[in-house]
């Protein structure tokens, strides 16, 4: 790697370049299970860094075989994707800029943290509402790679339904913009007869050619993070191309981004929760119907071991949320303690209501509240008696999207393994599903917390697990192919919103068919045939190469 290191910085290469042996354990690991240690970190400063960069690992792959590059933020990837063998090129250091915001778009690098942007659009009280629970820790660029989706995805869809427009940097080192094309803007393209008119070409012809299969292929769920997402890409209809589509969520398996034009929607500043305390399933074949018909802003869930592992860790919450907020939610645990004498719930469901005025929320939540006055859940309104509606539900809110950070940094004898973490079903098999899944759980002895979007029917389920126990390791392959095939019965996904990465690559097959997996397989040939970004991931993936490299020390 030395002397690609030369070429770089003869070839004008102005960031930084670490192959220390602590930058390489760094890189090595990022919030998956697999751990693969790279033989270089590259910190580009800009764009032109990054063309130099992919431009020269183009040229010299043929006598380097083994270079290739695989794009990093912030590292809070779950499924492996953000880890590679060879180039590690980390966004977060100098990619932090904001061009620009209305409130109707921003634009931005892939390196800024979201609760840097949200500050911004918030301040033109707009939003960019499809941010994951990890909404603190996570980069805007991330969210693209992964085509991630949240607590607002239920209302909003995901972040594929908000880029406007792509800077993005292809094999052949140039860069590019990628947005929507009305069929004449299309022909030009193709017209153009170069790296980018053949990569329009060819994808225009692959969508074409196989339009039927790549429509049926698409899962029959509300959101999905698995494959390349073909079936948007052509539309025959409203004439409309849009190869976003496939650079949302395709792990940096296609190129680099360099930029994001999000879309913005309006802010609604005032919410109100209605909480729902359930002590077995069986409502819920009525309940989420009934929930949903009420068109809420948000449905979230948490079982019964992430209430109680947040009690027991309550003191970690301090350092996040301040001695204010901490001492706000210590107190307003109170009474609902008092309620959990009588039993712990095996589910606490959280529906959100969003609205411009109080008042509007309000009747919406008392409404949902008084059509629900018949069921045998326990349930409380929060907000509007005395104070803010998000004041007292922070509590909930906490609890929900800081499970996982939770799991990862107190429990110390075992360790997360996120490798069934991100399934979805539609919410009416709910009332089967569940309790079939629990089986699956309990048969092979696994500790793990169950939150999710109750409103998509998209499950995190993270098992506790020592896994350099060998015992234990020989959990995941059987474990694994027993919950995907529950998922793929109910006519599932297998990811929502986590994407594939190490952990699901190997199973697009099972999920899609070999004619479609093929398809991927010509997609990703397409926009680069000398597999230099992100090998191992997507239709490149191999359950043998991932079980190789999960972690067996932490």
């Amino acid at each position: 790697m030395d002397q690609f290191k030369q070429l770089l910085l003869k070839a004008g290469f102005k960031g930084d370049l670490d192959d220390s042996a602590s930058a390489k354990e760094f890189y090595s690991h990022d919030a998956s299970l697999f751990e693969i240690k790279p033989k270089l970190i590259v910190i580009p400063k800009d764009s032109a860094d990054v063309q130099t960069l992919v431009a020269l690992v183009h040229k010299q792959k043929k006598s380097m075989p083994e270079l290739s590059v695989t794009a990093r933020s912030a590292g809070t990837d779950m499924a492996g994707g953000a880890i590679n063998d060879s180039i590690i090129v980390d966004f977060n250091k100098y990619f932090q800029t904001i061009h620009s915001v209305t409130s109707r778009v921003a634009k931005a690098q892939p390196g800024v943290f979201y609760r840097d942007f949200e500050k911004e659009t918030l301040k033109k009280n707009a939003l960019m509402p499809s941010y994951p629970a990890s909404r603190e820790l996570a980069t805007i660029g991330g969210m693209v790679a992964n085509n991630s989706g949240g607590e607002k995805s239920l209302e909003y869809g995901k972040v594929k339904d908000f880029v406007n427009e792509l800077q993005v940097v292809f094999a052949d080192g140039k860069e590019y913009t990628v947005k929507p094309l009305t069929r004449v803007e299309l022909l030009r393209k193709i017209a153009q007869k170069d790296y980018e008119g053949n990569i329009y070409k060819r994808i225009f012809e692959l969508c074409e050619n196989n339009y039927d299969v790549i429509k049926a292929a698409k899962p029959q769920v509300s959101k999905n993070s698995m494959g390349y997402t073909l079936w948007e890409v052509w539309d025959r209809e409203t004439g409309v191309f849009d190869l976003t589509k496939l650079i949302v969520g395709s792990e940096g398996t296609l190129g680099f981004v360099t930029d994001i034009t999000y879309r913005l929607v309006e802010h609604r500043p005032h919410s109100g929760v209605l909480v729902l305390f359930l002590k077995d399933l069986n409502g819920l074949g009525e309940l989420i119907p009934r929930v949903l018909k009420s068109k809420p802003a948000t449905f979230e869930s948490f079982d019964d071991q992430t209430l109680l592992l947040s009690i027991r860790f309550m003191p970690s919450f301090l350092k996040m949320l301040g001695l204010k907020r901490f001492v706000h939610l210590c107190f307003s645990l109170i009474p609902d303690g008092l309620q959990l004498l009588r039993g712990i719930p095996k589910l606490i469901l959280m529906v959100e209501f969003n609205g411009k005025t109080e008042q509007e929320v309000r009747e919406k939540v008392k409404a949902l509240h008084s059509d629900l006055s018949h069921l045998k859940a326990r349930y409380e309104i929060n907000g509007f008696e005395e104070d803010a509606t998000e004041a007292k539900a922070e509590k909930f809110w906490v609890m929900r999207r800081q499970s996982f950070q939770l799991l990862r940094s107190k429990v110390k004898d075992k360790h997360t393994a996120p490798f069934i973490d991100d399934l979805i079903v539609q919410p009416k098999y709910m009332p089967e599903f569940l309790p079939q899944l629990r089986v699956i759980i309990k048969k092979y002895k696994l500790f793990a917390t169950i939150a999710g979007h109750m409103g998509d029917g998209n499950f995190h389920i993270i098992p506790l697990m020592k896994l350099e126990d060998k015992k234990e390791r020989r959990k995941l392959l059987p474990a694994m192919k027993e919950v995907d095939e529950l998922v793929l019965k109910y006519k599932g996904s297998l990811s929502g919103e986590h994407n594939d990465g190490l952990v699901r690559g190997p199973w697009l097959e099972q999920q899609f068919g070999k004619e479609v997996v093929d398809l991927f397989r010509e997609v990703k040939h397409i926009f680069d045939p000398q597999n230099i970004f992100n090998p191992h991931k997507k239709s490149d993936a191999d359950w043998d190469y991932s079980y190789q490299h999960i972690r067996d020390h932490f």
